[in-house]
């Protein structure tokens, strides 16, 4: 089963190097895996995807938990939570295809964030299955690139993940 992991983490030289070692070393994969400061720069915030039972999942919280730089892990999978990612697609675009490629980034709410003589660069925010849509959507007028995110969470609520929280 899919899992997504918030790791709370002390932001310091060698981090992310250790916790990917954790994983590599226990024969655990990661699938897509962020990383960004929080609101008080001394920590960063890391949303980890990965799969397993939930014997894995527990094993792999109490081997994150036991590393040093680690201060709080939380499995959002069973919780109310949400999700987004962001892509970056460019597409081609001539004459003949820029108004079906512009309606289709109109119904899927997608900004264009570059335009050049033959393609267009577009950015779409939300759930994975949203995102995979567009993509499939766009294939037909030739997706040049494509870049995503992965994604990252958070609990629903106005409880925070903080060193505070419990």
């Amino acid at each position: 089963m899919r899992h997504t992991i918030t790791v709370l983490v002390e932001n310091e030289f060698g981090v992310l190097t250790r916790i990917a070692g954790l994983f590599s070393a226990r024969g655990y994969n990661i699938e897509n895996l962020n990383v960004a400061p929080t609101l008080d720069a001394s920590m960063s915030r890391m949303t980890l995807v990965t799969r397993g039972d939930e014997h894995v999942i527990e094993q792999i919280k109490k081997q994150l938990n036991k590393l040093i730089p680690v201060i709080k892990t939380e499995d959002l999978t069973r919780q109310e939570h949400m999700e987004r990612e962001m892509i970056l697609i460019k597409v081609r675009a001539s004459e003949d295809t820029r108004a079906e490629v512009l309606r289709m980034a109109d119904v899927f709410r997608a900004n264009v964030v570059d335009v050049s003589e033959s393609s267009y660069t577009l950015e779409l925010t939300g759930k994975a299955r949203k995102l995979d849509a567009f993509l499939r959507m766009l294939e037909p007028n030739g997706v040049i690139e494509m870049t995503r995110t992965g994604p990252v969470g958070m609990r629903r609520g106005a409880e925070g993940f903080t060193v505070d929280d419990d």
